[in-house]
């Protein structure tokens, strides 16, 4: 069972650990999430790991949720750590975001 706010969507908070960097990680994530209509973002961290926070349907978001557990080719995905709360409506799109992102 997920929360979710009266519209129906939710948000997920990931971070990916394992060989997600320097391997096209965020851009795969930002294609999947736009082919969903996903809002949010994806960054790199300091600590080598890869930090989203997406919004949308519940469905969706199960399923890039999934999609985050995989990686693209070249991906080793280790370990997602996964909280999923009400959507807070504050995105427009989906972007990548540089290295030491303020976050929200």
């Amino acid at each position: 069972m997920t929360d979710g706010s009266a519209d129906g969507l939710v948000r997920l908070e990931a971070t990916v650990r394992g060989r997600v960097q320097g391997v096209g990680f965020r851009y795969y994530v930002l294609r999947r999430a736009a082919e969903r209509g996903l809002t949010g973002w994806v960054a790199n961290e300091a600590d080598g790991s890869v930090r989203c926070v997406i919004e949308g349907p519940d469905a969706a978001v199960s399923e890039i949720e999934q999609i985050l557990r995989r990686g693209p080719a070249g991906a080793a995905v280790d370990d997602v750590s996964a909280v999923r709360m009400p959507a807070t409506g504050g995105f427009t799109g989906f972007s990548v975001r540089s290295g030491g992102h303020p976050g929200d």
